[in-house]
């Protein structure tokens, strides 16, 4: 599998971006959720050779990806995934997004039911950057991944590493790959034991399968 730089000029996207993009299968059909302006879909077709396609909820979304000549429909994830069929993709990712779902556990599964495997991503409310500001300051933590102050952010369900490790046992979910990515996008050493992923990762990136 080629590697994809995460300094490439031509996307200058967000260090998780680059990892989720690596662990697709050139050639693949993709769906991502919640895809924004669609750096992503454009990172999966122009490097991956994939046939990307998007569901974004904002209009002004929607509008930058058709300006991109992106495949993009409106719609809203928590709701609209049900219309989709099963085994349609190879991919469905959602990226930074899980924190945003009103029913998160609901639509990681429709996730495992339109697509072969799953690919999310999200902040680490567990890092301890993060656990440290709350202890000090006895205020809602704002770092650059969890950006929002608490009365304006999008974010209704901040989770760890370890929860989300927890959600996939109860969903009965097979984790294939995961890999913590410190501030710099690098990833937490492999040889720490998973529990001090949570500690270490700021944000996290799993690959999910049916059992």
């Amino acid at each position: 599998m080629s590697s994809l730089s995460s300094h490439d000029d031509q996307f200058n996207a967000r260090v998780d971006l680059h990892h989720l993009a690596e662990m697709v299968a050139e050639g693949s059909r993709v769906l991502d959720v919640g895809c924004g302006d669609g750096t992503l879909l454009r990172l999966l077709a122009e490097k991956r050779g994939a046939d990307a396609r998007g569901i974004e909820l904002s209009q002004k979304g929607v509008n930058e990806c058709v300006a991109k000549g992106l495949s993009v429909i409106q719609g809203d994830a928590d709701s609209d995934l049900i219309f989709y069929p099963d085994q349609s993709f190879d991919y469905v990712i959602l990226s930074q997004t899980l924190q945003a779902m009103n029913r998160p556990r609901e639509v990681v599964e429709h996730m495992l039911r339109i697509g072969r495997y799953a690919i999310v991503s999200f902040p680490n409310f567990g890092h301890w950057r993060i656990r440290f500001q709350l202890l000090f300051s006895g205020r809602m933590p704002v770092t650059k991944n969890l950006s929002y102050s608490w009365y304006e952010t999008p974010n209704i369900h901040f989770c760890t590493i370890d929860d989300f490790r927890s959600l996939c046992k109860d969903i009965d979910a097979k984790i294939d790959h995961a890999v913590a990515l410190d501030r710099f996008g690098i990833p937490v050493r492999t040889d720490l034991p998973r529990t001090l992923w949570n500690f270490f990762g700021e944000q996290a990136v799993f690959v999910l399968s049916r059992r």
